[in-house]
C-alpha cells in the first residue's frame, strides 16, 4: 500500500510566500523609486515647457500676423491710386501710424515706373527714437535699390514673404525683418515692392516671457526699441541668475540667431557656429532639425518616456531643447531646459514613499498572516468532500460554512457542479448515440454519393480511341462537386460540375443536376441545349438561391471535333505537344436565373490530346499561410508530364493531387476538389 503524503500546511505557505514577496517588493520599490519619481516629475516639467514654448511662438506668431496683415490691408489701396504716386507717401506714413509693431515701411517701385520721379521713385515713411513718423523719398545713385539683392529676389519671387534678417544702417544697428508685398497694376505686372519694417527688438522684449523653478514668470530678454542702453545692461544681468531654468532663442533657417538673451547673438552669432564649439554633436543635429522645420524634444521616443530625452551642453549648462517652427516663416523658435531643472525634488519624494510603503508592508505583514490563517481552516473540509465528487460520488455531502465568503462560492459551485455533472452525463449519453447514428446516416450519404459517379477506371478498356480518369474528393462527407460521362452514338457527352456552397445541401444539388444530365443529354446532342434545358429546370423554384458552375462537352470520337459550353466553371485545358487553355465565352452559372442564353464553342482536337478539367478546389487550395495553389502550379505540373512523355489521365491527375497534397502539407481541405481527364486517342 501506497505511503499517504505528508500535507504542508496551505496557511504556513501562503505566509512564507507572502513575506518573502514582501520584501522583494521593498528591493524593487527600493531600486525604482527614484526612477519612477523621476520619471513622473520630468512628464509635467515637460508639458510645462511645452506649453510655455508654444505660448512664446504664439506671440511670436501673433506680432508677424499683425504686420504682415498691416501691409497686406493697405495693397488694394496702393494699387488703386497707382496713377497719383505723390499719394503715396501719405499710404506710408498711415501703415506705419496704424501699426505699432512696424518701424518703417516703403514701397519700392521699378526702374522709371514713374517717368516724372526719375530712375527711382520710393516713398518711406519710419517712426523714430522719440516715436515721430517722418517721411521721405528714397533712391538714387547712391542708394540705388533697383540692383539690391531683395529687391530683385521680391520681384523675382511675386508673393508674400519674410525677407532675411538685417541690420538697419544709421547710427544705432538694430536688428529688422521686413515683410515683402509685390504690388500690381491693372495688367497683373509687378511694378513695386512694398516693405513693411519690423525691429527684431519685439522679439527679444518684453512680449516673450519665460518661467523660473518657482513658476514665476519673467522676460528672457528684455531689450525693446525704447530702452536704453543701460536699461537693457541692468535687467539683463538681473535674469541672468534665471538663466539655470530656462534659455529661450529663435533662428533663421540659416541657423543666424534672430532673438537670444544676449544681444551681441542676434545677427552676429550663428547656432551652428556655436554648437561646433561643444564636445558633443546632438547640438548640431537639433539644429539641422530646427532648420528643416522639425517640432519636439530631442531624444523622445515614440512613446513620449521622459528617460529617453537627451542632455547636452547648451552655452555653459547640461540641458534638453524642446523646439518648434515659426508658423509662415523659415523661423525655429527653441527653449533650453536644464537638467537640474526637470529632476529637482525626485529623491526627497522617493524616500518620503519609501518609508510609508516600508511601514504598509509591515502592518500588512501581520494582519495577513492571521487572516490567512483564518481564512483556509474550511478548505480541509471542502478537500475532503471534493475527493468524494472525483471519485463518481455526485452525491457526497458538502461541508455547511457560516460565512458567505469566497470560500462558501466555492462550496456552493462544487454542488453545482455535482448536479451539472449528473446532468451533463445523461445528455452526454443521449448525444453520443444521436451523433453515431448522424455519422453513420452521413458515412451512407457519401457512400450514396460516390455511387452515383463513375467509379470504373478505364471506363471502356475494349476502345483504344479514349481514355478518361477522374477523381472528387469531399472537403466534408459529402460534397457539392460532381462530373460525368457516357458515349452515344460515337459520342462522348461529359461534364463536370461545382455547386455553390458545401456539406448535404450541395450534395443534393449534385445529385439532381447529374441526374438532369444524363436524363437530357440522352435525347439532346448540344452542350448549349443541354446547358439551356438544366438551368431551366435548376432556377425553377430555386428558394435556396444556390447555383452550379458546369462545363458540358460533347466529343464526335470519329473526328475529333469538340463542342463544349462553359457556364461559369474554371477553363479547361488541353495537354498535348504543348498546355494550353480552352477558350470560354462568359456564360452564367446555371440556377441563377430562367430561360438564359447559353453560347456554345468548338473545337478539333488532334489525337492524343487529353483534356484536362477541375473545379476550384484545385487551384484554391490553400496552405498553411492561406497561400492559393494557384493555376501557375497546375500548368507547371501539365508541362512537366509532357515533358516527361506521361501525358496519360491517371498519370496527370496523380500527380495534380500528390502536388497539391505537397503543397497544402498539413492545412485542412476548404472546399471539394474534382479533376477529370479525357485522353482522346486515334480516330478509328
Amino acid at each position: 500500500m501506497a505511503k499517504k503524503q505528508k500535507i504542508r500546511s496551505f496557511a504556513k505557505r501562503l505566509a512564507r510566500w507572502t513575506g518573502i514577496a514582501q520584501f522583494i517588493v521593498m528591493a524593487l520599490v527600493s531600486w525604482l523609486i527614484y526612477d519612477t519619481t523621476k520619471d513622473a516629475i520630468v512628464i509635467e516639467e515637460t508639458d510645462v515647457y511645452r506649453s510655455y514654448l508654444r505660448q512664446a511662438n504664439e506671440q511670436v506668431s501673433g506680432m508677424l500676423s499683425e504686420v504682415s496683415c498691416g501691409a497686406v490691408n493697405h495693397v488694394y489701396e496702393i494699387e488703386d491710386h497707382l496713377d497719383q504716386p505723390d499719394k503715396m507717401t501719405l499710404i506710408m506714413n498711415r501703415i506705419v501710424a496704424q501699426n505699432p509693431l512696424i518701424r518703417s515701411c516703403g514701397v519700392s517701385f521699378i526702374d522709371g515706373y514713374y517717368p516724372k520721379k526719375g530712375q527711382w521713385f520710393c516713398p518711406y515713411a519710419y517712426r523714430d527714437d522719440d516715436g515721430q513718423i517722418k517721411e521721405r523719398i528714397v533712391g538714387d545713385a547712391s542708394h540705388d535699390y533697383l540692383k539690391a539683392e531683395w529687391f530683385t529676389e521680391a520681384l523675382e519671387a511675386d508673393s508674400c514673404y519674410w525677407s532675411k534678417p538685417f541690420f538697419e544702417g544709421g547710427d544705432t544697428l538694430r536688428p529688422q525683418v521686413s515683410y515683402m508685398v509685390p504690388i500690381h497694376d491693372k495688367q497683373g505686372r509687378t511694378v513695386a515692392i512694398l516693405g513693411a519694417d519690423m525691429s527684431l527688438n519685439w522679439f527679444n522684449g518684453k512680449k516673450i516671457q519665460g518661467m523660473n523653478h518657482k513658476g514665476q514668470r519673467f522676460n528672457f530678454y528684455v531689450e525693446t526699441d525704447n530702452d536704453t542702453s543701460d536699461d537693457v545692461e541692468s535687467v539683463l544681468w538681473e535674469d541672468r541668475k534665471w538663466r539655470l531654468f530656462m534659455l529661450n532663442f529663435i533662428i533663421d533657417g540659416d541657423g543666424t540667431y534672430i532673438a537670444h538673451p544676449d544681444s551681441d547673438h542676434v545677427l552676429r552669432k550663428n547656432y551652428f557656429e556655436l554648437a561646433k564649439a561643444t564636445p558633443d554633436t546632438i547640438d548640431d543635429h537639433i539644429g539641422r532639425l530646427m532648420v528643416a522645420g522639425e517640432k519636439g524634444c530631442y531624444g523622445e521616443d515614440d512613446d513620449m518616456l521622459p528617460s529617453s530625452l537627451d542632455f547636452f551642453d547648451m552655452e555653459g549648462f547640461s540641458a534638453c531643447l524642446f523646439y518648434e517652427p515659426v508658423p509662415n516663416t523659415n523661423w525655429s523658435i527653441g527653449m533650453a531646459v536644464p537638467n537640474l531643472a526637470v529632476n529637482l525634488m525626485g529623491i526627497a519624494f522617493g524616500a518620503a514613499l519609501l518609508l510609508m510603503i516600508f511601514l504598509s508592508l509591515v502592518v500588512v505583514w501581520f494582519v495577513g498572516k492571521y487572516v490567512i490563517k483564518r481564512a483556509v481552516k474550511p478548505l480541509n473540509q471542502l478537500a475532503d468532500s471534493a475527493n468524494e465528487v472525483a471519485k463518481g460520488n455526485f452525491n457526497a455531502p458538502l461541508p455547511q460554512l457560516k460565512h458567505y465568503d469566497e470560500i462558501h462560492l466555492l462550496r456552493d459551485s462544487f454542488e453545482e457542479m455535482q448536479h451539472s455533472l449528473t446532468h451533463y452525463i445523461d445528455e452526454l449519453k443521449d448525444t453520443t448515440a444521436s451523433k453515431a447514428a448522424i455519422e453513420n446516416e452521413l458515412k451512407v450519404a457519401h457512400d450514396i454519393q460516390m455511387s452515383m459517379l463513375p467509379k470504373t477506371f478505364p471506363p471502356y478498356p475494349e476502345r483504344d480511341d479514349i481514355d478518361i480518369y477522374g477523381s472528387l474528393t469531399p472537403a466534408k462527407d459529402v460534397g457539392g462537386d460532381l462530373f460525368d460521362f457516357f458515349i452515344r452514338k460515337e459520342k462522348l457527352f461529359f461534364c463536370i460540375g461545382d455547386v455553390s456552397g458545401k456539406g448535404v445541401p450541395a450534395s443534393l444539388v449534385m445529385a439532381v443536376t447529374r441526374s438532369l444530365f444524363r436524363n437530357i443529354s440522352a435525347h439532346v446532342a448540344e452542350p448549349d441545349e443541354i446547358v439551356r434545358t438544366l438551368n431551366n429546370a435548376m432556377a425553377e423554384g430555386n428558394d435556396t438561391n444556390m447555383f452550379v458552375t458546369l462545363f458540358v462537352g460533347v466529343l464526335d470520337l470519329a473526328t475529333g471535333l469538340l463542342e463544349y459550353c462553359n457556364a461559369g466553371h474554371n477553363y479547361a485545358m488541353l495537354i498535348g505537344n504543348l498546355v494550353s487553355t480552352l477558350p470560354c465565352d462568359p456564360n452564367l452559372p446555371i440556377g441563377v436565373m430562367p430561360d438564359m442564353t447559353f453560347t456554345k464553342q468548338q473545337l478539333t482536337i488532334e489525337p492524343g490530346t487529353t483534356i484536362f478539367l477541375y473545379t476550384d478546389g484545385l487551384n484554391e487550395a490553400e496552405d498553411p499561410n492561406h497561400v492559393l495553389f494557384g493555376v501557375q502550379r497546375i500548368i507547371h505540373i501539365a508541362e512537366t508530364m509532357v515533358k516527361e512523355d506521361k501525358n496519360d489521365p491517371t498519370t496527370i491527375i496523380n500527380q495534380m493531387i500528390e502536388g497539391v497534397h505537397r503543397f497544402v502539407d498539413d492545412a485542412e481541405q476548404s472546399d471539394d476538389m474534382t479533376i477529370l481527364a479525357i485522353k482522346y486517342g486515334k480516330r478509328r
